[in-house]
């Protein structure tokens, strides 16, 4: 094997050999169709900004995408420095279009000619429409699961009071509730303010693609405990006095307010007053202490007044004996004295005037 390697024809036929697999391994990769294939190349560039030429101070568009997707296809170089720089522009122009639906191409400049582009979408749907503003009164709104237990929300209000929306007259006569909503974490039990975003949306709660001026406004929120008016009745406690009788007892107010938990104070009907009967001595207005029913923090008077009507049957009963001691009894009428018969004398036969009693009085005592 030694002296073979060593022969100079055996040399001279590798050498030759391997020079022809050069030549081919090289011709090969400069032939034509390889070169093509080795330096085209294909990108896509996302989310192109897609820019709109139109009447924007009385017309409104809608329909046109934000971005779009760009596929270039070229020479490796070229797509290479598209790619890197996006210098190049997409857009649409509508300024020859009426008012209406349209179908448009998009369109680019400052690509090179050597490049296929294309894009998705490759067409799109546009709509052309009257430009409208009009002004909306803003409902601010916050949820009432923010709100600590025993408080409610008073209200709010927004300032300022009302912002103009600007868009599509379609999307204008659209608009169903432009609100303001409020934030915050869970126990809320005091007023504030907050800074919120304006929304405005159609009546299936979706926003709408509008322009709003202010786009935010200040909210003051009125958060205070829950409370109900309930009326006040008495109950009365104790025995009155002897020789007391209470005729009527008036009280005044006859409603007050409550502070509490809601599911405590939905629960009652009304606010006893105990009125210790024995404490009532005369006619004049007493005051009682309110005692707060369980679960109650607050209440609006803390004292009751109670006007009391009061007879003393004692006194009457002494003005009734002193009067008629007062009046004495009537006299008895005493009845006439009986005459004394005269006594046996010897007298004449004819009596005389002086001894015949008078015959007036002879019938009175008859009588």
């Amino acid at each position: 094997m030694d002296k073979m390697m060593d022969s100079p024809w055996v040399l001279r036929i590798v050498a030759l050999f391997l020079a022809f697999l050069l030549f081919f391994s090289v011709r090969t990769e400069l032939s034509p169709k390889n070169k093509t294939i080795s330096s085209e190349q294909t990108e896509v560039i996302r989310e192109v900004p897609v820019d709109v030429f139109y009447d924007d101070k009385n017309l409104i568009v809608t329909g046109i995408p934000k971005t779009v997707d760009v596929t270039i296809k070229g020479p490796m170089p070229l797509v290479m420095k598209t790619k890197a720089t996006k210098d190049f522009s997409v857009f649409v122009d509508l300024s020859k279009l009426l008012i209406g639906e349209h179908n448009v191409n998009l369109q680019y400049e400052n690509i090179s000619d050597k490049l296929q582009v294309t894009f998705d979408p490759e067409t799109i749907k546009v709509n052309i429409e009257e430009k409208v503003t009009q002004e909306f009164r803003v409902d601010p709104e916050m949820s009432n699961r923010l709100l600590e237990e025993g408080y409610i929300l008073n209200g709010m209000t927004a300032n300022p009071a009302s912002v103009y929306v600007t868009g599509a007259k379609s999307a204008i006569e659209s608009i169903s509730y432009v609100k303001a909503t409020v934030t915050g974490e869970q126990g809320l039990k005091e007023s504030f303010s907050q800074v919120a975003a304006v929304q405005v949306l159609d009546r299936d709660l979706n926003k709408l693609d509008v322009t709003i001026k202010p786009e935010t406004v200040k909210v003051q929120v009125d958060i205070g405990a829950y409370s109900r008016e309930l009326p006040v009745v008495l109950k009365e406690i104790g025995k009155v006095a002897n020789g007391i009788s209470v005729n009527q007892l008036t009280f005044s107010p006859t409603m007050v307010r409550v502070y509490g938990r809601k599911s405590i104070l939905d629960s009652l009907t009304v606010i006893p007053i105990e009125v210790d009967l024995s404490k009532i001595t005369e006619s004049k207005t007493y005051e009682f202490d309110v005692k707060l029913p369980e679960g109650v923090t607050k209440i609006s008077e803390s004292r009751i007044k109670v006007k009391a009507d009061v007879t003393k049957v004692e006194q009457e009963k002494t003005t009734t004996t002193t009067t008629t001691t007062t009046n004495p009894p009537a006299p008895t009428p005493t009845p006439p004295p009986t005459p004394t018969p005269p006594p046996n004398k010897e007298e004449p036969d004819t009596p005389s005037e002086e001894n015949t009693p008078p015959t007036e009085k002879t019938e009175d005592v008859d009588s």
